[in-house]
């Protein structure tokens, strides 16, 4: 298992939920939720983020149907992460099946004992912490990086 802080981002329609691991890749905690802006400033918002956190390695939740389909919010969510590996290079960007993520929130918050309105600020941050723990236990379980790495693509700065 390779040591190192990484940084896991839920990109949703309107927000996008960030969490972090401790640099042992031991616990993943909530960082932030980030508005999407049209203009950009969720990708610098999130670069930034990797920069102070000194992450190695940023995850993208890839959103697929249960039976492995591209959706819509697959493609954005790709989108997304070219822009963001632009963004943060040398750091690797990788997208990893998010499937049930967001499924998987919700049932935690839920059994944490809170309330269905209560969860617009926190349920990405929560489908972020579920994206990240997925990508380290199957990294301790096979002894390498999953998910697909991300080739970064040239932002439009009209």
């Amino acid at each position: 298992m390779r040591s190192g802080l990484r940084l896991a981002f839920d990109v949703g329609k309107a927000r996008i939920g960030v969490a972090r691991c401790d640099a042992e890749a031991i616990l993943a905690i909530p960082v932030a939720t980030l508005e999407r802006d049209r203009y950009g400033g969720d990708i610098d918002e999130a670069a930034e983020l990797v920069a102070e956190h000194g992450a190695i390695e940023a995850i993208v939740g890839l959103p697929v149907s249960l039976g492995g389909k591209r959706t819509p919010s697959t493609r954005d969510a790709r989108d997304w992460a070219r822009a963001l590996a632009q963004a943060i290079s040398p750091v690797v960007v990788r997208l990893v099946d998010e499937r049930l993520s967001t499924v998987s929130a919700h049932q935690a918050l839920h059994a944490s004992g809170r309330h269905e309105k209560d969860f617009r600020g926190v349920v990405d941050q929560a489908a972020a912490v579920v994206i990240l723990n997925q990508a380290l236990e199957a990294e301790r379980s096979t002894g390498s990086p999953i998910g697909e790495p991300v080739t970064p693509t040239r932002r439009d700065t009209r």
